[in-house]
């Protein structure tokens, strides 16, 4: 007998409250409670928060302090990043025993095209499958949106959350669709949705009748036709490529909020140092290059800026990437004004076997690259405190070590940067 999702091939899969549950499984005590993961104390800010928290108010990125007085009898419990990283591993590892083709979006939700998967059972049955999997080997939840595109089916998990799943077969897109406000279409973000409400619509209804001439005309040739395209289901013009095996990460990252505010210029430079230090290890111990920097810094009032910069060569070394890290540092950041936090990731990552490094006349036979590796080698067999450079001596009394943005030990399957 139909269950209606035959023609849907596409599953989104989100664990629901990814950082709060790993961290809660071991603690029922807990349970129903409003609990956030957060760290660096009330300068920190929330990570995660379980849905009893978010109905009173408190969501990720909240300032720790705010969601206090939002929630005054709010729990806080520190983040377990070794945890983070070994609870995606194992989730990433379940979604391979339903398909091979995983598309990941971050360390706790992805793509599954089930087309081939369709012949051992229907698309709505290996979504419930893949929930109970996801609960016996994980021990938490999550929720599944199954549609016939993944634009349709990421609207349809969120729908069923917590812990649900929701069906949107194609002859109910339409319908599924048109009573959500346009902002909530996957890929339309707060200035597109300012952009079409200055054209009269709010509504995926309303939208839907503006002709593709007169959306290209209010948001460019490639919005309009993008937006055009999801207005039906559709994926738009920005498609990423076929769906296949799951990737290795695209970028790595880190960032820290410092446990004051600072304006010292040096010293926010041992602090970038750190950082670099760290995501130029990690990339090398996953024999991977990387082809851009990106640096951000935000201010007392949350106020957030970034800069990136594309490399001349692909590298991991971090001396290099520390000399673009700086530069793009003194560029962006207001010399007037503190600083409360301090970011760096490197992206565009590809496998180092697979890159030639470019040969210069008169270089050392041994650089800086063997440099890190020899400081690799000691810092695996001591530990990442046996070594340290000088200038990061006087930059670890601005940090507040449990308030940055997840950093997983290897292995590191699906460990990228969402700024």
């Amino acid at each position: 007998m139909s269950d209606g999702s035959e023609d849907c091939l596409v599953l989104h899969v989100d664990m629901d409250a990814f950082y709060a549950s790993v961290v809660l499984r071991g603690r029922p005590e807990l349970a129903g409670l409003p609990v956030v993961v957060a760290g660096g104390g009330d300068r920190g800010v929330v990570l995660c928060a379980t849905y009893p928290a978010r109905r009173r108010g408190v969501a990720s990125g909240t300032p720790t302090a705010q969601a206090r007085r939002c929630c005054p009898d709010l729990v806080v419990v520190p983040p377990d990043f070794p945890a983070f990283a070994a609870a995606s591993a194992a989730v990433f590892e379940t979604f391979s025993t339903v398909t091979p083709e995983v598309e990941p979006l971050s360390q706790e939700e992805a793509f599954l095209h089930v087309g081939g998967a369709r012949r051992t059972a229907t698309p709505r049955a290996l979504g419930e499958v893949l929930r109970a999997r996801v609960v016996e080997r994980v021990g938490i939840t999550c929720s599944v949106g199954v549609a016939p595109t993944r634009s349709v089916a990421k609207l349809a998990s969120r729908r069923a959350k917590p812990d649900g799943l929701v069906v949107v077969p194609p002859a109910e897109v339409r319908g599924f669709l048109d009573p959500l406000d346009v902002g909530e279409l996957w890929g339309v973000g707060p200035s597109t949705r300012a952009r079409l409400e200055r054209m009269g619509v709010t509504t995926v209804a309303d939208a839907r009748r503006l002709p593709l001439e007169l959306l290209q005309a209010g948001l460019g040739r490639a919005g309009g036709a993008q937006v055009h395209a999801l207005l039906r289901g559709a994926e738009g013009g920005r498609l990423h490529a076929a769906f296949r095996p799951q990737d290795r990460q695209r970028s790595i990252g880190s960032d820290r909020t410092l446990a004051r505010d600072v304006v010292d210029a040096e010293e926010l430079r041992g602090v970038l140092l750190g950082l670099t230090l760290g995501v130029t290890a990690r990339a090398r111990r996953a024999d991977l290059v990387a082809s851009t920097v990106t640096v951000r810094v935000r201010y007392p009032d949350f106020t957030t800026v970034s800069r990136a910069r594309t490399l001349a060569e692909p590298t991991a070394t971090t001396r290099d990437v520390h000399a673009v890290a700086v530069r793009l540092l003194d560029d962006l950041r207001d010399p007037a004004r503190a600083v409360r936090l301090v970011g760096v990731r490197l992206g565009g990552l590809r496998d180092a076997a697979g890159h030639a490094e470019q040969l210069v006349l008169d270089e050392p036979e041994r650089g800086w690259r063997h440099t890190d590796e020899a400081a690799d080698l000691v810092r695996q067999r001591f530990g990442n405190a046996a070594l340290a450079r000088a200038t990061q001596l006087g930059a670890r009394r601005s940090e507040a070590p449990a308030a940055r943005v997840p950093r997983a030990p290897d292995p590191d399957p699906v460990d990228w940067w969402s700024w």
